[in-house]
């Protein structure tokens, strides 16, 4: 088992960083205030199975031949920086893009490119990678059993992932609710548009 001070201390940190805002947290909010609450928990659970894939990729070593590779991870860290300037710019130069403020079509197809959203979204973030692969080992005691503290930490994660962008996505539907004229809309368009695009920016600053 993890010590008591050291499991407290992996769920306060790792509370602060996915409560922060950031791109994830936005197109979250974004999806709920188009598509409601509901449509939006599809967004939350890719983001959540992507993080899992990140606890897969550290338990088998994987990140850290990710992270000592310049070329991997260059290549992950730009997917992520082109994905988040599609979606930011999206928003900002058409009335239709990924977070306008309108529902969209319902079905199995759109359920499953939602989902993929917000799964790529997380997986092509390389702060992510780089939290998994850096900050993670240090929660893990190497005399222990390695696998069950792995575990139990991704259950955390995940749990925390639900909690912390279930509270945005309930913003986003309050906003839905309200009676939000035509002009706001397009001003959150745009706003997120840029916040996102600004994510990505500080995205491509980000060196291993």
């Amino acid at each position: 088992m993890i010590p008591l001070d050291t499991l407290m201390l992996f769920i306060v940190t790792t509370f602060v960083i996915v409560l922060s805002p950031g791109p994830a947290a936005i197109t979250v909010t974004a999806e709920a205030a188009s598509n409601g609450f509901k449509r939006s928990t599809l967004i939350i659970a890719g983001i959540a199975a992507a993080n899992v894939v990140f606890f897969g990729l550290s338990a088998t070593g994987i990140s850290a031949l990710i992270i000592a590779s310049s070329t991997l991870f260059s290549i992950i860290k730009w997917i992520g920086v082109l994905y988040l300037l599609y979606l930011g710019f999206g928003a900002i130069f058409s009335n239709a893009g990924p977070l306008s403020i309108s529902a969209s079509n319902k079905g199995r197809a759109a359920i499953h490119k939602t989902f993929l959203r917000g799964f790529i979204l997380e997986l092509s973030n390389s702060k992510a990678l780089l939290y998994f692969s850096a900050l993670l080992p240090q929660f893990i005691d190497i005399s222990r059993p390695i696998a069950p503290q792995l575990i139990t930490l991704c259950l955390i994660t995940v749990l925390l992932d639900l909690f912390c962008y279930s509270l945005y996505a309930y913003l986003g539907y309050k906003s839905l609710r309200m009676s939000i004229k035509p002009f706001i809309i397009k001003w959150i368009n745009r706003t997120t548009g840029c916040m996102l695009v600004f994510a990505g920016l500080k995205m491509a600053t980000v060196e291993k």
